[in-house]
């Protein structure tokens, strides 16, 4: 007898989140490779074009099947919130976000089981960068998880904490499984014309964001104003239509016109060619949200600076300089790290150290083992 786990890919068949689309291809291929004897591992997709199945399908090879809902995503999304039928199906779910059928099941009888996924907690700590469509989608699917999920997952220990406080009655039910930077994430041989082609300088501070407050680009910019390093910086995942916000904010801050570039999400290829010429990654923020792009310097050995918290300070542990969130220290400790050559280096190994302590195969196998404890 062949047991199925089903992972729901809505974000492979209609993404919304460039780093949650990543992060559903990069846990399916893990489970796929990491099936212990006699399991495998099926799709779930709201309805599609046929063109972007088949991309799928060549994206995630070694799928046993693909399960695709009579529904778009959208209706799709709308039929979850409410509860109601899907045509999903049962059986062991698992989904790498909230999106899947939490309702009424029997997991002692039938063998059905559903477990989903929480990144972050922005739809409670700060909604007003959402819209209020996924403000309350979000909360009213956490609703449905605390009635009907079998587990929910969230990537650090600090989070799990903290959703203690979001939903109590979960508190049992929750599981920590960190995810990783993509699988074989390294600077691609072809770097410099990468660079050449986003037009990004050579020697830079990255960050990562927008305007949104919880993203704190605002005190990214002061600290390295103050920090009296004469680098470029340069600002990945911008959202599209917000450079000029982005420029003001750097101008507020201090920092010369000249210094700043701002890209918007990059392929995964891109994004490591553009870190193989980054100086340090300087991490502002202290959210409540997986780090994504700190997980991704520390794959590639980029020196860290990122501002103290519960997440970073779980997640980079020694790998980077875990600094006050104030602009004065950061800087401070953006000019120490960037000091001297043999400081940057030293930097550099840590970070290559503890990001080999991440990867979607350890992530994979802690899946199959929940579901199996399940």
């Amino acid at each position: 007898m062949v047991a199925t786990l089903r992972i729901v890919l809505d974000q492979l068949a209609a993404p919304t989140d460039p780093d949650l689309a990543l992060a559903s291809r990069e846990l399916a291929l893990a489970l796929i490779e990491a099936a212990p004897p006699a399991c495998e591992v099926e799709g779930i997709i709201p309805t599609a074009p046929v063109a972007r199945v088949d991309e799928l399908l060549a994206d995630v090879p070694g799928l046993a099947g693909l399960h695709k809902v009579a529904l778009a995503r959208r209706e799709l999304s709308a039929a979850l919130q409410l509860g109601v039928a899907t045509g999903i199906g049962g059986g062991m779910i698992h989904s790498p976000t909230l999106f899947a059928p939490l309702v009424k099941h029997d997991r002692v009888h039938d063998n059905d089981q559903t477990v989903v996924t929480l990144w972050d907690f922005r739809a409670w700590e700060a909604p007003d960068e959402l819209s209020r469509t996924a403000v309350g989608w979000q909360r009213a699917m956490l609703k449905r998880a605390v009635k009907h999920a079998d587990a929910l997952v969230v990537p650090t220990h600090s989070m799990a904490r903290q959703l203690e406080e979001l939903a109590p009655r979960l508190s049992d039910r929750v599981r920590v499984i960190a995810g990783a930077a993509p699988a074989g994430f390294a600077v691609p041989s072809d770097e410099i014309g990468r660079r050449r082609v986003l037009d990004v300088p050579e020697g830079f501070v990255l960050l990562s964001g927008g305007v949104a407050a919880s993203d704190a680009l605002s005190l990214g910019f002061s600290a390295i104003a103050r920090s009296g390093l004469d680098v470029p910086v340069l600002v990945i995942d911008a959202p599209e239509g917000e450079e000029p916000a982005i420029a003001e904010l750097a101008s507020a801050s201090g920092l010369p016109e000249r210094s700043l570039h701002t890209r918007g999400a990059l392929e995964t290829a891109d994004r490591a060619a553009v870190f193989g010429a980054a100086v340090a990654l300087l991490a502002p923020a202290t959210r409540w949200a997986f780090p994504w792009r700190v997980l991704e310097a520390l794959a590639v050995g980029v020196p860290v600076i990122a501002a103290q918290s519960p997440v970073h300070a779980e997640t980079i542990v020694d790998g980077g300089m875990l600094v006050e969130a104030d602009a004065e220290a950061l800087g401070s400790s953006l000019a120490s790290a960037l000091g001297s050559t043999a400081a940057a280096d030293r930097l550099g190994v840590l970070a290559a150290d503890r990001g080999r302590v991440f990867s979607w195969r350890g992530t994979a196998d802690r899946v199959w083992q929940l579901h199996a404890d399940l």
